[in-house]
């Protein structure tokens, strides 16, 4: 490495990449959860918890050893996330067609998923299986919302994680400076996936399900995690999707993405530009992302 490059939404330096190396060749007995705890722990790397960003350092480590800067050593175990996101995993579920007025489905219950339950298992199958974008396991902060009808049928899934690092339209619509950035990221989510199960022909289901939701995730995140949210943002792929729901639930589109990722490598796009959506969930968000 012979420039700092953002991996895992941290800017990685020539002499972060020496450390690890050191540390590397002075414990060549060790393994890599020792390792990105280690690491953590230099760094300082925590989240507003106060716990150690362990599984984010165990992803940066791959993304070094992938792009030829460290040799990590051999797994001693087989991987959990490997193991939690392997395709081949079936569950029963009813594909029953489900064409009606919304009303016909109410009470439409949606919760937080909890870690480790029977809904976080059918929550991570029904991504696999029925998103365009599958589904990996999440890492840093993140909610699940698996709404289900009054049955206990399940309609939809929602996922939110890590905001972008950087996205010139909503740091324009914001008005911060980098520093500010830097400080309040982590009061900022991303929905980054919103699946309606493809048997479900529902009218505004999906712009009831985003209310629903936004109207009580900064509540749900600072029980979870510790602190609120104050401003929601999703990245639409137009065409195939045209952002309807999103804009019926009061987002407003502020601009386009340039293609850019948290991995790029600077010289070319990775991905097709999105529109930007976002949703402020205080009147006065703006004002506290800059302060």
């Amino acid at each position: 490495m012979d420039r700092p490059q953002v991996i895992q939404g941290r800017a990685i330096r020539p002499e972060d990449v020496a450390l690890i190396r050191a540390w590397l060749h002075a414990h060549p007995d060790s393994n890599r959860t020792r390792l990105s705890r280690e690491l953590c722990a230099a760094w300082g790397w925590r989240n507003h918890a106060g716990k150690l960003k362990d599984m984010a350092a165990r992803s940066l480590l791959l993304k070094l050893e992938a792009r030829g800067y460290i040799e990590l050593p051999p797994r001693r175990t087989a991987s959990v996330n490997g193991l939690r996101n392997r395709q081949g995993f079936h569950l029963e579920h009813d594909q029953s067609s489900m064409a009606c007025s919304l009303h016909l489905l109410e009470p439409v219950q949606v919760q937080p998923v909890a870690a480790g339950s029977a809904q976080a298992l059918l929550f991570q199958f029904l991504l696999q299986r029925y998103h365009y974008l599958g589904q990996r396991n999440c890492v840093g902060e993140n909610l699940k919302y698996l709404a289900q009808d009054r049955n206990g049928r399940p309609l939809a899934c929602l996922l939110f994680g890590s905001a972008a690092w950087m996205t010139a339209a909503r740091e324009q619509w914001i008005g911060w400076s980098s520093q500010q950035r830097a400080r309040h990221l982590h009061l900022l989510t991303n929905n980054t996936r919103l699946l309606i199960l493809p048997w479900v022909r529902v009218p505004h289901l999906a712009s009831h399900l985003l209310g629903r939701v936004t109207a009580r995730l900064s509540a749900d995140w600072q029980q979870r995690y510790g602190h609120p949210i104050y401003l929601v943002e999703s990245f639409v792929q137009e065409p195939p999707f045209a952002g309807t729901c999103y804009r019926a639930a009061g987002w407003v589109q502020v601009g386009r993405t340039t293609g850019r990722t948290r991995q790029d490598d600077g010289f070319r796009p990775r991905v097709a530009p999105k529109a930007i959506y976002l949703k402020a969930l205080r009147a006065d968000a703006r004002r506290r992302l800059r302060a």
